[in-house]
């Protein structure tokens, strides 16, 4: 850490469209957020190697972006893509001195010690930015996200390609830092994805149909049991499922 910026250099690895079940949550789901904020600014916090994630995000929320990485090599990179609507700076978890509505981090967490999680959750909120924190595989076909407020962990949202979807409980190789160590017997985790794997094998003969049926019904078996789903069939179709964190947090 410095004293300036918060946060360590992080591998950068990254792929265009890698991101995309996120940011079209995003636009979904905190869309009027953004619509309502009288001066919308959102930040793609530690976008890597290459700006590429924080130019499709640009492109897909439609509203100012501020991609931060806290190597400056990265941000000297970045420059030739900016714009009036889309720049490039130098900056951590203490966000650069800006105040954005959105943050938006992505795998970047993932590369440091869970105890590390509370801080830097604290610190991307503080100015009362709402912070969408979470992990997903190279490809983008697996992926999870919690929501952040200043009041602490909102939700949390798994997303996957259901087309090549083993089971459900394949998501968890990409459950965020605060959660994928917990995943094991006895934590609420592990019971949300025994739940999800019972119901998906339990809707094997609705495979016939295609995989978003069969997600459909698995999704709708985990609310019937008691689970705290939020998200209506719009969203399942698509292969996610949010539900509130508290009903998984350790």
């Amino acid at each position: 850490m410095t004293a300036r910026h918060l946060g360590s250099i992080t591998r950068g690895t990254t792929n265009p469209n890698r991101l995309r079940r996120v940011d079209n949550w995003i636009a979904a789901t905190l869309g009027g957020v953004l619509r309502r904020a009288p001066d919308p600014l959102v930040v793609d916090l530690g976008y890597g190697a290459s700006p590429i994630t924080a130019i499709e995000l640009h492109a897909r929320l439609g509203v100012p972006v501020v991609g931060l990485e806290i190597d400056p090599a990265r941000v000297a990179a970045a420059q030739p893509f900016a714009t009036d609507t889309l720049r490039f700076r130098r900056g951590g978890f203490e966000l650069a001195g800006l105040r954005p509505t959105l943050v938006r981090a992505f795998n970047v967490l993932r590369q440091y010690d869970e105890a590390d999680v509370p801080a830097a959750w604290a610190a991307m909120t503080a100015t009362g930015a709402l912070l969408v924190e979470g992990t997903c595989d190279e490809l983008g076909r697996l992926a999870s996200w919690v929501l952040v407020s200043p009041a602490g962990p909102q939700t949390l949202t798994l997303a996957g390609r259901l087309a090549s979807l083993d089971t459900p409980s394949t998501l968890a190789e990409r459950l965020p830092k605060a959660l994928i160590h917990h995943n094991v017997p006895g934590e609420r985790i592990h019971a949300l994805f025994t739940a999800l794997d019972e119901g998906w094998r339990a809707a094997a003969p609705l495979s016939v149909f295609g995989p978003r049926q069969r997600w459909r019904r698995t999704v709708e078996s985990a609310k019937a049991a008691g689970w705290p789903i939020l998200d209506r069939p719009s969203r399942w179709r698509l292969g996610e499922v949010t539900l509130r964190y508290s009903s998984v947090a350790p």
